[in-house]
């Protein structure tokens, strides 16, 4: 059985040619030779590689340089803007992409994350006109996610991170799974998939991180494990654990 991961970032340092618009933390870069090389170091047979949207914003240039280089280890997924007015067009063209399984909205900042934008509207029956699930970004806006699925029965969507605030660095939050029921509720609806991602950073434990489980499990038992994704979130949790861990 193949191991992948359901999420995964790379970029290269910041320079003139490719500038970031701003920062993640974590190590000056993680290029794609370096996330395959980790991959490989423990057992990952391949991962979907999501553009960083802290670095690159909207652009995708890098993660498509990175599959072109590594086309059986990585598949794609862009951030993509609502209120660009031409985001139905942008993600036409994605998905002519070698590579492109999905787009991403980035529901926890700005404009993004009301469901009332009518850009929310078009991504939704872009995606799902393209075959593309839509990837979100939610945490702190998770009624909004109930709201986009009742409305687009017909576009699979895939919470990341568990739709929970995941930390950057020490200390991890007091209650890290404080909306958790919320979360919970979202499984009624049959669109939504989650991602287990980053889950180790909600830990205030070492690993194994038992503190974790038995809020996993609540999450696993309302979604079932068919609609769970297991995956890392590498480097964003660079500074809490090891990619192997």
């Amino acid at each position: 059985m193949r191991v992948i991961d359901a999420q995964v970032h790379t970029y290269e340092r910041n320079h003139k040619a490719r500038p970031w618009i701003g920062e993640l933390t974590g190590p000056e870069e993680v290029t794609g030779d370096n996330m395959v090389k980790e991959m490989d170091r423990v057992g990952v047979d391949g991962a979907i590689l999501v553009s960083p949207w802290s670095m690159y914003r909207y652009d995708a240039s890098y993660a498509v340089d990175v599959f072109e280089k590594f086309p059986n280890k990585f598949r794609l997924v862009k951030p993509v803007d609502p209120s660009d007015l031409e985001v139905g067009e942008i993600i036409q063209e994605w998905a002519k992409v070698k590579g492109a399984v999905a787009v991403r909205l980035m529901m926890a900042y700005a404009d993004s994350g009301n469901a009332n934008n009518c850009g929310l509207d078009i991504v939704m029956k872009t995606a799902s006109r393209c075959n593309f699930p839509v990837n979100l970004l939610c945490w702190g806006n998770l009624n909004e996610v109930g709201r986009l699925a009742k409305r687009h029965p017909n576009t699979r969507l895939v919470i990341d991170h568990l739709g929970l605030c995941q930390p950057f660095d020490f200390p991890v939050p007091d209650q890290p799974f404080s909306e958790l029921q919320k979360v919970i509720e979202l499984a009624s609806f049959d669109n939504i998939t989650i991602k287990i991602t980053g889950a180790c950073t909600l830990s205030h434990q070492s690993f194994p991180y038992i503190d974790i489980w038995k809020p996993l499990e609540k999450i696993f038992t309302r979604f079932s494990l068919e609609r769970c994704m297991w995956g890392t979130d590498w480097i964003r949790a660079v500074k809490l654990v090891s990619y192997k861990e």
